[in-house]
């Protein structure tokens, strides 16, 4: 009798153990609805990895032929515990895959021969799942059917096209739908990403199924067109990049309220680069520029152009502790092994992958004199925004991104103080009501390229909510 009574026993756990193992299968299967065709399953050159990689095509428009291309790299342990962060690079018209992805935060770095990929250490998918998305349509692999687009387009248009992106990629990935989001980027991306937000806002307020954003960061960001000008001249003269006298004429001959500028006064920001700068890297101006392969010690060929002046004809480069990394992205994302493995360029582009698209870059249309009234709008809503500056960036520099916020008027919480990553200074903060500034002691334009360490301890405050170490 009792040998009969543990054959039932047994038999009964068996098909609860079936039982089980068929919902979680069927829970499995929902989520992977529409996401296996994105799985990555190994980049050419590629070390091995336990965490997961997707990457793909989202249309955001049908009529114009319009999709974006994104790039997640989930978090390398327990990810379905981690947030979601959508990483935004600026130009505006500049890769997030070349800049964010592959340089900055990501979990490779590729190497001097663009033959493969090494691991960066440092990598913000230690604690969070990162979404790299490349937009507006024209920049790196996304694209548009309608080629007037490219002339046609700005910041109302990537904030509306980057939200219909995350609804349907949401769908694509049920998995992440009650999921924490943050939204971080950096240089134009300081339009982007608060635009982005207010625009989530918005369809929060009329739908039943709210996107969980929980706060921004963003870094050596385009704030204010008036005290960004202000700020950089001010920078410029104070780190004595230029005379007493170039200081004077932009300060008498420019109206830092226009986006485009006087042709005087474009003259003089031209003299002042070409002539006073000598040759250095304005994205950090300590850093060595890149070599060029024919011997001439020029900055490296990258476009990223200076964000806060949109329409002007300078198009600098940007180096890091390796200053010629982007022409290996330019030689590694061009090759068709790696197109291929990113499910990428599936429609024959026709034109090379490049970092920055030129086009884009010199048609943008409309562009918001100052994100400072959205900044207002998302503190009311109790959204989290934290703002960093490296402090050896002359093209968005700390001293326009404080003369920016001062104009928020924001009561302090926690007073100036230096903050510490191993034992050093890593910079100094101010926590404000509603906002949290810091500076990154050392770092140019790409605060995590220059400050990794210090870079990804940054992040991790963020997403926690508390003040930076004060030792």
């Amino acid at each position: 009798m009792e040998q009969r009574q543990i054959f039932v026993h047994m038999v009964i756990l068996f098909l609860m153990v079936l039982l089980i193992g068929a919902s979680y299968g069927a829970v499995k299967a929902e989520e992977g609805v529409g996401e296996a065709a994105d799985r990555i399953f190994e980049l050419p050159g590629q070390p091995k990895v336990k965490f997961q990689q997707f990457s793909g095509y989202v249309t955001v428009n049908k009529v114009a032929g319009r999709a974006l291309f994104y790039w997640l790299t989930e978090a390398a342990n327990n990810p379905l515990t981690k947030p979601l962060v959508i990483w935004l690079n600026g130009g505006p018209g500049c890769s997030s895959v070349a800049y964010g992805a592959s340089e900055e935060i990501g979990p490779f770095r590729i190497n001097k021969m663009a033959s493969g990929l090494y691991i960066n250490k440092f990598s913000w998918n230690t604690v969070a799942n990162l979404l790299f998305l490349e937009t507006p349509a024209g920049v790196g692999f996304s694209y548009t059917n309608r080629s007037t687009d490219l002339k046609d387009t700005g910041d109302r248009r990537t904030a509306k096209d980057s939200l219909q992106f995350i609804i349907q990629w949401l769908e694509r990935f049920p998995r992440y739908k009650n999921r924490e989001l943050y939204i971080s980027g950096e240089s134009y991306a300081g339009h982007y990403v608060p635009q982005l937000a207010k625009e989530i806002m918005t369809y929060n307020s009329k739908t039943k199924q709210p996107i969980n954003l929980k706060g921004i960061m963003v870094g050596n960001a385009v704030t204010d067109i008036y005290y960004d000008n202000l700020g950089t001249v001010n920078y410029w003269w104070s780190h004595a990049m230029i005379s007493d006298l170039t200081y004077r004429r932009l300060m008498n001959k420019c109206d830092f309220h226009q986006q485009k500028e006087s042709d005087e006064c474009d003259s003089l920001y031209s003299y002042a680069m070409d002539k006073e700068f000598g040759n250095i890297d304005q994205y950090n101006i300590y850093a060595p520029p890149c070599n060029n392969s024919d011997g001439s010690n020029s900055a490296t060929h990258r476009n990223m152009r200076l964000p806060h002046r949109p329409y002007h004809q300078a198009f600098r480069k940007l180096s890091g502790y390796d200053p010629c990394t982007e022409k290996y992205a330019e030689i590694y994302y061009n090759r068709p092994d790696v197109q291929e493995a990113l499910h990428a360029n599936k429609t024959g582009i026709p034109y090379k992958w490049t970092a920055c698209n030129e086009i884009l870059n010199r048609n943008w249309n409309d562009s918001d004199a100052s994100v400072l009234p959205i900044y207002r709008e998302l503190m009311q809503h109790g959204i989290r925004i934290w703002v960093f500056s490296g402090d050896v960036d002359s093209v968005v520099p700390v001293t326009a991104t404080r003369y920016s916020l001062s104009q928020l008027k924001l009561a302090t919480k926690i007073p100036w103080y230096p903050w510490y990553v191993k034992s050093q200074v890593g910079g100094w903060t101010e926590e404000y009501e509603g906002l949290t500034f810091a500076t990154v002691r050392g770092a140019g334009h790409e605060v995590p390229l220059f400050k990794p360490r210090a870079a990804l301890q940054l992040f991790k405050s963020f997403l926690a909510g508390k003040p930076l170490p004060k030792s």
